[in-house]
C-alpha cells in the first residue's frame, strides 16, 4: 500500500514539473495561457453563468491539453530525427491539426458564450 502511495506522489510531482516546464518554456502554451486569463477576466466582467464558466474552463483545458500533447509529439519527432524529414513533417502537421480542432472548438464556445453579451 505504501509503495502505491509513493508511486502516486512521484507521479504528481512529475506532472507538476511538466506543468511548470510548459508554462515557462513553451511560447504557444504561454500565449494560450494569457488568452485563458483574458477570457477568465471577461467571464467576471460579463458575469457569465455557471454553465458558461464550465464550458469556458473545458474549452481552455482542451486547448492547453492538446497543445501540450502537440509539444510532446514535436519534441519526440525532433529527438528522433532532428533534420527535416517528410514523414516526420507529416506527423508534426497532424499533431498541429489537432490543436486547430481544439482551438476552433474553443472559438465556437467563446462565440456562444460572449455573443449574446456583445450583441
Amino acid at each position: 500500500m505504501s509503495g502505491f502511495l509513493i508511486g502516486r506522489i512521484k507521479s504528481i510531482r512529475y506532472a507538476v514539473k511538466g506543468f511548470f516546464l510548459l508554462l515557462t518554456t513553451e511560447n504557444s502554451i504561454i500565449t494560450q495561457s494569457i488568452l485563458a486569463i483574458i477570457f477568465i477576466a471577461l467571464g467576471f466582467l460579463f458575469e457569465i453563468e455557471r454553465v458558461e464558466w464550465a464550458l469556458q474552463f473545458l474549452a481552455i483545458g482542451l486547448v492547453l491539453s492538446i497543445e501540450s500533447l502537440n509539444t510532446a509529439v514535436e519534441k519526440v519527432c525532433d529527438f528522433i530525427h532532428p533534420d527535416h524529414h517528410e514523414k516526420i513533417g507529416f506527423i508534426k502537421d497532424v499533431a498541429s491539426g489537432a490543436v486547430t480542432f481544439a482551438a476552433l472548438t474553443a472559438f465556437a464556445i467563446a462565440a456562444l458564450i460572449y455573443g449574446p453579451y456583445l450583441f
